[in-house]
């Protein structure tokens, strides 16, 4: 855990340590030992102890981390990354104790958001394992390649061992994670660590067919976070929507009539508390030239139900490959891809609600013939953005240049697409399954709090 620490920080508490616990720090940590080596160091870490003796603010000798006075300790754990939070609690009363208190909370979540701000972190499922990961872009226009930094990896979501993944879903810092079988799933807020295991209200032979997305009914006093589960449009004898309350641990059947038709493997995209998708015209609706009709719509989940059709900036055909994202999880993107082309857009809403839509000029356009040769797949799902950068990050497997429809082993891969011709592939190993891309969604923590049974707070 001190190993995450950054050089300054970590220099500033052996620096207020006693010289009499600098041996059995120098044992217990690499980084300790060659830090408190260097010449610079020792003298700051000389002035510091004498001064802190006079003003009596150190015992004489520290023999471990919880011998650190309360703010060091604090200012401490407020820097480590959420990955390294969940050890740091489980390694000492003290600290599992200082971190649940509501001070540190908002401190420890803002050093986060600050970090956030200038790496993209993201929950990303690869070979049905989940992953938090930063993006990294610096430096990119400067000569450097990005970076994918794996921060942490999800063993396992109870004590039964690990639970393969098919599906993540981020919304206010909740992630919803869909089984492989899709029989199962379960919210759990990283932060925290905590989990809560769900089942659908009633079975179904084709559990793959079911849509999902987490939200939050907005109201002066609290959130109520969601869960819509939904499946319509593949047989008129299958409709079913549910919605669970967490709230209130129960399971509710909604009435919806659609107009419209969200294809199973469509991935929605949660943004202030709704989520919106990619959807067609029902029952191969044309438009004034014959055309098929898209647009996005969203779930309302605090009027808990759908809106009207929100234009897209494009006329997509029915083989273009159109996905969406969260930027600041204040805006929507939608990337566009012509499939006879290749030629790739992103656009970014000014603004979004569930009934209103308005888009900006097209952020990126990108002719990724001479670059990859071939199509990003339909069900690619992720993608993301910097819009200071001007870049974008897009999941998918690597595929043949020459011959893009041969189904070979081949590997998950991070295209960086930017700018005046900028293009870099960062390689994430072999996937394990032919046709299962790389999903994910962008990730900022929360203090929201998953309570079994049905009972949760915001602190």
């Amino acid at each position: 855990m001190m190993s995450d620490l950054r050089k300054d920080l970590a220099e500033e508490v052996f620096s207020r340590l006693p010289v009499t616990s600098l041996r059995g720090i120098r044992s217990a940590c690499k980084k300790g030992k060659f830090l408190s080596k260097d010449r610079s160091f020792a003298k700051k870490q000389f002035a510091q102890a004498k001064a802190a003796r006079k003003k009596k603010e150190l015992p004489e000798k520290v023999t471990k981390m919880s011998d650190l006075p309360r703010d060091l300790e604090e200012e401490v754990l407020s820097r480590l990354p959420v990955t390294s939070l969940r050890a740091a609690r489980s390694a000492c009363k003290k600290w599992n104790t200082l971190s649940k208190y509501g001070n540190f909370t908002k401190k420890h979540l803002a050093q986060v958001k600050t970090a956030a701000a200038k790496e993209l972190m993201v929950v990303m499922v690869m070979d049905f394992r989940v992953y938090l990961i930063d993006l990294n872009l610096h430096g990119i226009h400067k000569g450097f390649d990005p970076s994918i930094n794996f921060q942490g990896k999800l063993v396992s979501l109870n004590d039964s061992g690990p639970v393969d993944i098919s599906r993540v879903y981020h919304c206010d810092g909740l992630i919803l994670c869909v089984t492989k079988d899709f029989t199962r799933f379960v919210v759990w807020n990283p932060y925290w660590g905590q989990t809560l295991w769900l089942k659908p209200r009633t079975p179904h032979k084709r559990p793959d067919w079911y849509i999902f997305a987490i939200g939050y009914q907005n109201s002066k006093s609290c959130r109520s976070h969601k869960i819509l589960r939904f499946v319509d449009g593949l047989s008129k004898r299958v409709v079913e929507y549910e919605i669970y309350e967490l709230n209130s641990n129960s399971w509710r059947v909604l009435d919806v009539t659609s107009e419209w038709n969200i294809l199973f493997y469509a991935r929605g995209v949660s943004l202030k508390g709704n989520t919106y998708w990619f959807a067609q015209g029902k029952d191969g609706e044309r438009g004034p030239v014959g055309e098929m009709v898209y647009f996005l719509i969203c779930f309302d989940f605090t009027m808990e139900r759908f809106g009207p059709r929100l234009r897209l900036p494009f006329q997509p055909f029915v083989e273009d490959t159109v996905t969406l994202s969260s930027v600041r999880e204040e805006q929507l993107a939608v990337l566009f891809q012509r499939w006879d082309t290749h030629y790739m857009e992103i656009w970014i809403t000014t603004k979004i609600e569930p009934e209103v839509v308005s888009w900006s000029k097209v952020f990126l356009s990108v002719d990724m013939e001479p670059l990859t040769g071939f199509q990003f797949g339909v069900t690619v799902g992720s993608f993301f953005i910097d819009e200071e950068k001007k870049v974008a990050v897009v999941f998918d497997e690597s595929k043949d240049k020459d011959n893009a429809e041969v189904q070979t082993p081949c590997r998950n891969t991070a295209y960086f697409i930017g700018e005046d011709g900028y293009f870099k592939e960062v390689d994430l190993g072999e996937t394990s399954e032919i046709g299962e891309c790389v999903l994910g969604c962008s990730y900022v923590p929360s203090s929201v709090q998953i309570r079994q049974g049905g009972k949760k707070e915001k602190k």
